[in-house]
C-alpha cells in the first residue's frame, strides 16, 4: 500500500499543490480521520485555543475589519472545479480563534500578502511579522446561483460554529450552528468553535467537514452541500461528549424578530415589520403541524414542545411582499427560511424555542433546536438530519398542505372591551374556494384567560377567511398559552395547529 507521506512527496515532485493548513495541527484528510479526531479530542481534556492575533488584525473594529478584504488567486475565487470557489476569510474583529483550512488543490498556510489592506481603515501588517500560525476566521463558498456568470456566495462558515446559506434569490437572513450547548439555560451559554474546515471534495455538490471543540465535548460536523432554488445540506453531527450533556441543542437555529401586525407595542418604527423570521413551524412525530408566531418578550422567555420521532421543524420568514416590511435596504421579504428534517428517529425530546427582548434589529434574538429528553451520556453520539435554505414563503416549505393556510395575524388593544386583546388571523385556502361550511373554532382550555367574541366569516372580496377572537386575561396572570385548531365537519384539521404565548407587559397592559 501507498503511505500517505509517499503520495504527498510524490505530489511534490510532480508540483500538484498539497493542501495545508498553516502550522497548527494538520487538518483531517478524510471525514473518517476527522470523526476519529473528534473523538480522540474528546477523550483528553480541554484546551482553549490560543489568542494568536498580532498587528493589525488584534485590533480591528467593525469599519477596519472591512478594510482588510481576500486577494483573488491568493485568498479569494480560489476554484474547487466546477461550479465553486472559495474565498478565505480574514481573522479579527469578532473572530479571534484560529480556524485551519483546507482546500482541494490550494496551499492556505495564512500569509499577510494573501489580503488587501485599505489603508483609509487600517493599517498594513509589517511585512516581516511572522503570522503563519495565525490562520482564517471561516470560509466561503461561491457558485453561480443566480446566473451562470456571477460566481454567488452560497455558503459562509464563521464565527464560533455558525455558518449562513442562500437559496435562490434570496439574501442572508437567519443563520444555523452545529451545536448548541448550554442555550436558555441558567448558566453562561457554551459557544463551541469550529476549529478546523475541510473540503473533501467537489462535484455538483461540495462535501466538507468542520471539526467543533469545546470544553463539555467535541464534534464533527459532515456536510453534502447542493445549491439551488432550494440549497440542501445533508448533515451528520458526530458528537462526543466529555461528560453527561443534559443542555444539547441540535440543528440549532438562530434568528432576529423585532416586531410586526401581532407586536410589540413598544417598538416604535415606520416599518410594519422587521424580523428575520416570524414563525416557528413543527412537524411532530403525531403528524400535527405546529405554527407558533415568534414573539419579541418584555423578559427572556423559552418554549418547549414536547414530542417523539420529530418529523421537522424550522423558521419560517412566511412574508414574501415588500409593503410588508417597506425596507429597501434590509430586504426582509428576500431572507429565507430553513427547514430541519430528522433522518432517522430521534428519539423522544423537545423543539425548544429561546425568545429574549430585543430593542433593535442588530442582534439575533430568536434561537431553535431539538433536545433529546434523555441527557446525553460521555462517548459518541450521532444526529443526521437534512438541513433546507428555502425561498421565503409558506409554499416553499414540501410539508404536508392543509385546505386552509395562514395568510395574515394582527392583535391590538379592543377598545370596547375592558381588559381584552384582539386577534384577528386571516386564513386562505390552499386551492379553490373556501370551504362551505366553514370549520369549527376550537380552543384548548386556557389557564388564566378567557377567549371570548369567536368570530368567523368569509372577508368580502378577498378570498379569504377572517377569524377574530378577543383573549381576556385574569387580572394577577402574567402569561396565556393558546392553542387554537380549524376543524372540517368530520373532526379533520383543516389548518395547521395555531399556538401562541401571550405574556402581560412591563407595564401591566395587554
Amino acid at each position: 500500500m501507498i503511505s500517505r507521506r509517499a503520495l504527498m512527496l510524490g505530489a511534490l515532485a510532480l508540483g500538484v499543490p498539497v493542501p495545508r493548513a498553516g502550522r497548527g495541527q494538520a487538518v483531517p484528510d478524510t471525514p473518517e480521520a476527522m470523526i476519529a479526531e473528534a473523538e480522540a479530542r474528546a477523550r483528553r481534556p480541554y484546551r482553549a485555543p490560543p489568542r494568536a492575533l498580532i498587528a493589525p488584525f488584534d485590533a480591528l473594529d467593525y469599519d477596519s475589519y472591512r478594510g482588510v478584504r481576500p486577494k483573488p488567486g491568493r485568498a479569494a475565487d480560489l476554484e474547487l472545479g466546477q461550479p465553486f470557489r472559495a474565498d478565505l476569510l480574514p481573522p479579527g474583529w469578532l473572530f479571534d480563534k484560529r480556524v485551519e483550512i483546507a482546500l482541494p488543490g490550494h496551499d492556505t498556510a495564512f500569509a499577510p500578502d494573501m489580503f488587501s489592506y485599505d489603508r483609509r481603515l487600517v493599517r498594513p501588517p509589517d511585512p516581516d511579522a511572522e503570522m503563519s500560525d495565525m490562520g482564517f476566521s471561516g470560509l466561503r463558498l461561491r457558485t453561480p446561483l443566480n446566473a451562470p456568470d456571477v460566481w454567488d456566495e452560497v455558503l459562509v462558515l464563521q464565527g464560533a460554529s455558525y455558518f449562513r446559506a442562500l437559496a435562490r434569490d434570496t439574501v442572508y437572513g437567519l443563520s444555523a450552528r452545529a451545536l448548541a450547548l448550554g442555550t436558555g439555560g441558567a448558566a453562561p451559554e457554551e459557544f463551541p468553535h469550529t476549529e478546523a474546515i475541510r473540503v473533501f471534495s467537489v462535484n455538483d455538490t461540495v462535501y466538507f467537514g468542520c471539526l467543533i471543540v469545546s470544553p463539555r465535548a467535541s464534534a464533527a460536523l459532515i456536510v453534502t452541500l447542493q445549491p439551488g432554488e432550494v440549497t440542501r445540506m445533508d448533515c451528520a453531527l458526530h458528537l462526543f461528549a466529555r461528560e453527561t450533556l443534559a443542555d444539547a441543542g441540535i440543528a440549532p437555529l438562530t434568528s432576529m424578530f423585532q416586531h410586526n401586525a401581532l407586536g410589540p407595542a413598544r417598538i416604535d418604527d415606520f416599518r410594519p415589520s422587521v424580523h428575520d423570521s416570524d414563525l416557528l413551524m413543527v412537524e411532530n412525530g403525531a403528524g400535527e403541524q405546529l405554527w407558533r408566531p415568534l414573539a419579541n418578550p418584555a423578559q427572556l422567555q423559552i418554549s418547549a414542545f414536547q414530542d417523539a420521532s420529530p418529523r421537522g421543524f424550522g423558521l419560517v420568514q412566511s412574508p414574501t411582499r415588500f409593503e410588508a416590511f417597506k425596507d429597501a435596504e434590509a430586504a426582509y421579504h428576500r431572507r429565507p427560511s430553513a427547514w430541519v428534517r430528522p433522518v432517522g428517529d430521534w428519539g423522544a425530546g423537545a423543539v425548544m424555542l429561546v425568545e429574549i427582548p430585543t430593542r433593535d434589529e442588530f442582534a439575533d434574538n430568536i434561537v431553535a433546536f431539538w433536545r433529546p429528553d434523555a441527557p446525553l451520556a460521555p462517548g459518541g453520539h450521532v444526529f443526521r438530519y437534512t438541513l433546507d435554505w428555502l425561498p421565503p414563503g409558506l409554499d416553499a416549505l414540501s410539508i404536508e398542505a392543509y385546505p386552509l393556510q395562514l395568510a395574515r395575524m394582527a392583535s391590538g388593544v379592543e377598545p370596547n372591551h375592558r381588559a381584552g386583546r384582539l386577534f384577528v388571523l386571516d386564513f386562505t385556502p390552499r386551492a379553490g374556494d373556501l370551504p362551505d361550511p366553514l370549520p369549527q373554532v376550537k380552543f384548548a382550555p386556557i389557564e388564566g384567560a378567557q377567549i371570548e367574541g369567536i368570530a368567523r366569516y368569509p372577508l368580502a372580496g378577498t378570498g379569504l377567511m377572517r377569524l377574530s377572537f378577543i383573549l381576556t386575561p385574569e387580572d394577577d396572570s402574567r402569561t396565556a398559552e393558546l392553542r387554537l385548531t380549524l376543524e372540517g365537519q368530520n373532526g379533520e384539521p383543516m389548518a395547521p395547529v395555531w399556538l401562541h404565548r401571550w405574556t402581560r407587559t412591563q407595564t401591566g397592559g395587554v
